[in-house]
């Protein structure tokens, strides 16, 4: 069984940096990778990111170039290092299994990303 757990979302002013943690249990990259999605204002969840299985990184439109996601192998952890948050961000972000822009399978519990302009 995959269990996803989030951390590190907040309150932060625009043009600032947060960091999003994903600790995992049980998953592998197999046929599945794992990174982050978000709901903000609009109507559909969005993909921000995904570590694929073949360890390329897929990024949405709206965060490249702000937005770096890593994994760390000793750890079972997914990392979103958010630079220039801007106050379209805000939103609840989820840790899920993925590959590109698609979930695929679990999800975590999410956790709140406000930026003030």
């Amino acid at each position: 069984e995959v269990q996803l757990v989030e951390s590190g979302g907040g309150l932060v002013q625009a043009g600032k940096s947060l960091r999003l943690s994903c600790a995992t249990s049980g998953f592998t990259f197999d046929d599945d990778g794992i990174g982050w999605f978000r709901q903000t204002s609009g109507p559909d969840r969005e993909g921000v990111s995904c570590v694929n299985p073949d360890r390329t990184i897929y990024y949405g439109d709206s965060v490249k170039g702000r937005f770096t996601s890593s994994w760390d192998n000793a750890k079972n952890m997914v990392f979103l290092q958010m630079n220039s948050l801007k106050p379209e961000d805000t939103g609840i972000y989820w840790c899920a299994e993925c590959v590109g822009r698609i979930a695929t399978g679990e999800w975590g519990q999410g956790t709140q990303v406000t930026v003030s302009s």
